[in-house]
């Protein structure tokens, strides 16, 4: 059930593609139904991102690696501070977070799998009932 929404300013199909599947590999990796990991792709317009009252690609960045970008991401009720650490330098890699990076940020937000449904085949299923002993 993990979903993770990345808001960013434009990224080739590759690139999202390469996050995707590194993410879904490491969820896969962490217990979860990899099929079942969704990964959203938001791009961000000039001027709709503001850091202290200013437009964020105003601020000072390197021309390589990440300028800026938001990510929300909804995850299993449970995971312990080591998972959201481990998952947070995940995404800032995945994303090509640097030195030069003005702003990232990340939210984690556990969600009970029962407030979680699938829809497959014509039939809707609740992630507690779909998901038993995986996270």
């Amino acid at each position: 059930m993990p979903t993770i929404t990345i808001r960013t300013t434009a990224l080739s199909t590759t690139e999202r593609r390469a996050i995707a599947v590194r993410l879904t590999r490491w969820f896969g990796d962490h217990d979860s139904d990899r099929k079942h990991v969704v990964v959203r792709f938001e791009r961000t317009e000039e001027g709709t991102v503001f850091v202290g009252g200013l437009p964020v690609e105003a601020l000072p960045h390197e021309d390589e690696g990440l300028h800026h970008a938001s990510v929300v991401c909804c995850v299993s009720v449970g995971r312990d501070e080591a998972f959201y650490e481990e998952l947070a330098t995940v995404l800032a890699d995945s994303l090509g977070m640097t030195a030069g990076t003005p702003f990232l940020y990340l939210e984690f937000r556990p969600t009970p799998k029962e407030s979680v449904y699938f829809g497959a085949q014509g039939r809707l299923r609740r992630a507690d009932a779909t998901l038993r002993g995986n996270r």
